[in-house]
């Protein structure tokens, strides 16, 4: 039985050591600074908990030994530190980082490693980058790729529209950071905020704009083989323009502890919430220009005997679905792994990556 260490006992660490735990082939470590968080993850009786400061690289090392795989749950900013520790036990690595400059840096770490490395897989980046890898395939050359994904309340009751459903401060650092994007060929950065669109799913309006760290992996892979290429997060019509008033002419983009303490006050938590997740791919095939999309609409739904929201059970479904090809040898075992080269139907078959299929 393979063993798997969880670092970071909150909303998608918790249930990632749920949902290895039910599949009955993984034996899981869930490791948390706060005992009180890990006091609560006891009622899950889904893994052996072991409190120990991130930060502390020394104390870190010693409860990694003899693992696997090292699953980080915990924010984008302690995550080269976990990588090195990684590294240094022959564990391989895996994150569910937005961050580009952390996903540079673990991908320096990755080289020559005897253990994989896969960054940035969870919901975005993630499961959309394979997602619009595939519909990319499809095509004899690409003109438009598009990716977009929003993690949203079913029922919005305030002016933003929104509730926190995942991390505020990977949230806020979407909102603040250069954005990555392909534009005529090449590879361009676009502000945040900007590139503001709306559209229509199944008869509810939607908004779309540029955030950051979405897209992965694929302007490395696909600069010069696609026209134009972009990642924009979804929302319902209204959030970006308050956003634009806080980040911008409240100047809280400068003061990102402030916000976070903000949003964090303000904005109540829900598990009352819907995935929606939109590629699209306009191209040459057989001659004729063609579109071709794919669309996911995804609830939450029952794990374990508990109910969890749809952002916990995508996130930790990406990140597992990865983990558990590469221990099962699906994909490879050593130095940095592209997720974006995974087959579509290969993840969507995975014991783990059939949860996108819910409310789909």
């Amino acid at each position: 039985m393979k063993k798997i260490l969880i670092l970071g006992a909150g909303k998608i660490g918790r249930i990632a050591a749920v949902m290895l735990n039910e599949s009955g082939d993984y034996a899981v470590t869930l490791a948390d600074s706060n005992g009180e968080i890990l006091e609560f993850c006891a009622h899950d009786n889904a893994a052996t908990l072991v409190k120990v400061d991130v930060t502390d690289e020394a104390a870190l090392t010693e409860v990694a030994r003899g693992h696997d795989a090292i699953l980080s749950t915990c924010p984008f900013y302690l995550n080269v530190a976990i990588a090195r520790v990684a590294r240094s036990v022959g564990a391989s690595y895996f994150d569910v980082t937005e961050d580009v400059e952390t996903t540079r840096a673990i991908r320096d770490i990755a080289k020559g490693a005897n253990s994989a490395f896969v960054p940035q897989c969870g919901l975005a980046p993630g499961f959309i980058s394979i997602a619009a890898h595939d519909l990319f395939k499809r095509f004899e050359s690409v003109q438009k790729l598009r990716l977009r994904v929003g993690a949203l309340p079913q029922n919005p009751t305030n002016r933003l529209k929104y509730n926190l459903t995942w991390s505020t401060d990977g949230l806020i650092n979407e909102y603040l950071n250069p954005c990555e994007a392909i534009l005529n060929g090449k590879r361009v950065e676009v502000l945040p905020l900007e590139g503001y669109e709306r559209f229509t799913i199944d008869g509810t309006e939607y908004e779309a704009f540029n955030t950051s760290g979405g897209v992965g992996a694929l302007c490395d892979m696909l600069e010069g083989k696609v026209a134009n290429l972009d990642y924009k997060t979804v929302r319902y019509p209204g959030h970006q323009e308050i956003l634009k008033i806080l980040i911008e002419d409240l100047r809280l983009g400068e003061r990102p502890d402030m916000m976070k303490e903000i949003f964090e006050n303000a904005l109540p938590i829900t598990q009352q919430d819907v995935i929606v997740i939109f590629a699209d791919a306009v191209g040459m095939r057989n001659g004729d220009l063609c579109e071709e999309n794919f669309i996911r609409k995804v609830h939450g739904t029952e794990i374990g005997g508990q109910k969890w929201s749809a952002i916990q059970i995508t996130t930790s479904a990406g990140l597992c679905t990865l983990m558990d090809m590469v221990l099962t040898g699906q994909l490879p075992g050593a130095g940095y792994v592209r997720q974006e080269e995974v087959r579509l139907d290969d993840f969507l078959a995975n014991r783990f990556g059939r949860y996108f299929s819910h409310g789909g």
